[in-house]
């Protein structure tokens, strides 16, 4: 079966002057549209190629990949409107269309929006800003501590509105941020915890006492290298921590707390010390 609007593996199945057919074995033979097709290829060889449904309804395939596939989230900017919508730049020559009727507000020329990339009633691929009907508010088949791929939407009150997966809502709290995050920026995140009402709460540092463990070392190897004294403490700003480690001041302090147990640091009020 075709995946239209992903990535497939099929194989060159025909060659008929410049036109090359490719077929995965069990579907109607796809034509690669590609001007310059790969050198070299032949009959049998298989390709990784993007389906799609031509503007004449047919099936093609092309090996250039695009920015986001059907089912993706994405951040696309708008290059140019006409009377049936925006049409936005994905990385393919036939750029992707967003119908007017898949648009929150009217979009404009040069700006870029979060969208979804579906599969029209006719099989065409198309977008969305309307991304809140795709999207699910309560968790399914996520586990506390799984890594997850997070793409930054909208900053509230809270903190900021993350899509987990491509597929549901999570949230980031602010006072657990320790870096700027923009509206379409990819970040790899973490379920923290999964609420009663069946919402995510994410992190974006690796939960556990793994985390801790690798960060000990850390602090040794820095505080060796400036004279066994770091300028970081249980009062030091979680901005300076995480200037320093890349971490919470929360899992800083279990380092910290973990390194002194063993005696092999001292903790004083603004610097931690080999001893």
């Amino acid at each position: 079966m075709l995946n239209i609007g992903k990535i497939n593996s099929l194989s060159i199945v025909k060659k008929q002057g410049a036109d090359i057919y490719l077929d995965n074995g069990m579907s109607a033979k796809v034509l690669l549209a590609d001007k310059k097709p790969p050198e070299n290829c032949e009959v049998g060889d298989r390709l990784d190629v993007f389906v799609y449904v031509d503007s004449e309804g047919h099936l093609a395939a092309t090996t250039k990949i695009p920015l986001a596939q059907v089912d993706d989230i994405a951040w696309l900017k708008v290059i140019s409107l006409n009377y049936v919508g925006a049409f936005l730049d994905w990385g393919l020559p036939k750029d992707l269309l967003v119908p007017f009727s898949e648009q929150h507000h009217e979009m404009e020329v040069g700006k870029a929006y979060l969208v979804k990339v579906f599969l029209d009633d006719k099989n065409r691929i198309a977008a969305s800003t309307k991304i809140d009907r795709f999207i699910a508010d309560e968790a399914e088949d996520f586990e506390v501590g799984q890594k997850v791929s997070l793409m930054i939407a909208d900053h509230t009150e809270l903190g900021v509105k993350a899509i987990v997966d491509h597929s549901h809502w999570g949230m980031l709290y602010k006072n657990e941020l320790f870096q700027p995050l923009r509206r379409g920026q990819k970040v790899t995140g973490y379920i923290k915890q999964i609420r009663d009402d069946g919402k995510i709460d994410l992190i974006l540092q690796e939960p556990g006492y793994g985390k801790v463990v690798s960060l000990t070392d850390k602090i040794l190897i820095k505080l060796n290298k400036n004279n066994g004294q770091l300028m970081l403490s249980d009062k030091s700003p979680p901005e300076a921590i995480y200037a320093a480690f890349g971490v919470s001041k929360k899992v800083f302090k279990q380092a910290t707390g973990a390194l002194y147990k063993k005696q092999l640091i001292s903790i004083e009020k603004d610097c931690i010390k080999l001893i």
